[in-house]
């Protein structure tokens, strides 16, 4: 997901990129990958422990699918309204400050959906996710791309580091799946062992909610690696009239540029159906895999291993998004071949809807692991796209406005699944849209030889990137 422009000229209008930092600076590449890959890996552990258990814990609490659909586009309008705002505080303040600040409303979060049941509660703590997932969609990355171009310049690979960084979230989410959905399967194996908890807390803490408190440990050490792990180049302090002034001048920077680059619009595009393909994906399979094993401890279990195995298919998409651009010869039809997989993927598993035999059941194991290797395969070359389109002063804003197409569609789209009857319906609306979309990749752009990118994006001098 990414973009592009004209070259800008003096004295146009037009902002101007930053001069390309001399290389030779800062961590080297390799440790910046490593690093960056960490990051990703921590940030997104503890998310993946609460997705097996999430929509369950609900249920258990009271919840019906259309209060959880509620509570999922709290996160996912919440991430959109602080999408740009906190892009363009990354660029003002740095990378490092607002990723910790993420993983502390993360910590936050994971404690109320650990110890509340009441609806409020939970909403609130889907409010603080949200605002943390904005806070994360872009400093990370940026971070890893400034301190490449900064030690080896412009002209440096980043797709491997990008892909290395996927994986990493993939395994994450995979470990922290299998784990959560784990836990409270281990906990009602003992006699009087998953009793314990809710006995000692009045019944706040029950085997579904373990996950939800273990995540909000594991993002106390995020917030301790980050800290201590991110070196960045020192910038002038930060003043209440800097911020004020130069969030507003990158959330402009971003939103215009969403508007004025054909190949940008096309990412922002893939963005929005990635978010329609999420929503029908975890708003409906946790429902399936307890149906199918009568029990929702059972099913939080079945679900994990489920969504490990497709998270680890994500991963191994990433490993495969270089090789899939040499083969395809660009990263633009890498994109439509990702596309494709997942439009694949959720047709097969809205034609085995209500269906128990073996060869549904594998059919649509088989569809649930497309939609996430073709993630995969699209997510790396889209960001190459758009790192190529963007300078410093403005990366994190861009990555933002991605973040932004995402968790709108993914909002309206879980609303829409959530209130269509259960069947193939929902599945079936959300691959025509991933196959739309992904058709729009199969033409050439404005004439230009792929992968011929100039900077589409640069903040002005003298506002956000420099207070």
């Amino acid at each position: 997901m990414s973009g592009r422009a004209a070259t800008p000229q003096p004295g146009d209008g037009t902002p101007i990129p930053s001069p390309p930092a001399p290389a030779g600076r800062g961590l080297d590449p390799l440790t910046a990958r490593r690093r960056f890959a960490t990051v990703s890996f921590l940030f997104w552990l503890p998310i993946g422990m609460s997705i097996a258990t999430g929509v369950l814990l609900f249920t258990d609490r009271g919840m019906g699918l259309a209060a959880i659909a509620g509570f999922f586009a709290v996160h996912s309008l919440t991430a959109a309204a602080m999408e740009l705002p906190t892009g363009g505080l990354s660029d003002v303040i740095g990378r490092r400050t607002v990723l910790a600040t993420a993983g502390l409303l993360n910590c936050t979060a994971f404690t109320l959906f650990g110890l509340a049941g009441a609806a409020w509660a939970i909403t609130l703590g889907m409010a603080l996710m949200g605002c943390a997932r904005a806070l994360s969609s872009g400093p990370a990355e940026a971070w890893y791309v400034d301190t490449v171009h900064a030690h080896a310049g412009p002209g440096a690979d980043i797709r491997t580091g990008l892909a290395r960084g996927s994986s990493a979230t993939s395994a994450a989410l995979a470990l922290g799946t299998l784990l959560g959905g784990a836990v409270p399967w281990l906990l009602g194996l003992g006699t009087g062992v998953g009793e314990w908890p809710a006995d000692a807390t009045g019944g706040l803490v029950i085997p579904l909610s373990v996950p939800a408190l273990l995540g909000a440990l594991v993002e106390i050490v995020f917030v301790l690696y980050v800290l201590s792990a991110l070196p960045e180049p020192p910038r002038p302090p930060a003043t209440l009239r800097g911020v004020v002034g130069g969030v507003p001048a990158a959330i402009g920077a971003g939103l215009r540029l969403g508007a004025r680059d054909a190949l940008i619009r096309r990412i922002l595009l893939t963005a929005s159906a990635a978010g329609a393909a999420l929503a029908a994906v975890e708003l409906l399979t946790p429902g399936r895999a307890a149906a199918l094993t009568g029990a929702a401890e059972s099913g939080a279990l079945l679900f994990a291993g489920l969504a490990c195995a497709g998270f680890l298919c994500s991963a191994i998409g990433s490993q495969l998004a270089p090789l899939a651009a040499r083969s395809t010869r660009s990263s633009e039809r890498a994109v439509l071949a990702g596309g494709g997989v997942v439009a694949l993927g959720l047709t097969l598993l809205g034609v085995t809807t209500g269906a128990t035999s073996p060869l549904a059941t594998a059919a649509a194991v088989t569809g649930y692991g497309l939609v996430y290797l073709g993630l995969g395969i699209a997510g790396p070359n889209t960001n190459d796209l758009l790192h190529r389109r963007v300078d410093a002063s403005g990366r994190a804003t861009a990555l933002s406005v991605q973040s932004l197409a995402l968790q709108l569609v993914a909002a309206g789209a879980g609303l829409t699944a959530g209130a269509l009857p259960l069947g193939p319906l929902p599945w079936l609306l959300a691959a025509a849209v991933v196959l739309a979309v992904a058709l729009l990749w199969a033409r050439r752009d404005d004439g230009r030889p792929q992968g011929d990118l100039a900077p589409a994006l640069s903040v002005p001098a003298g506002s956000a990137s420099e207070r």
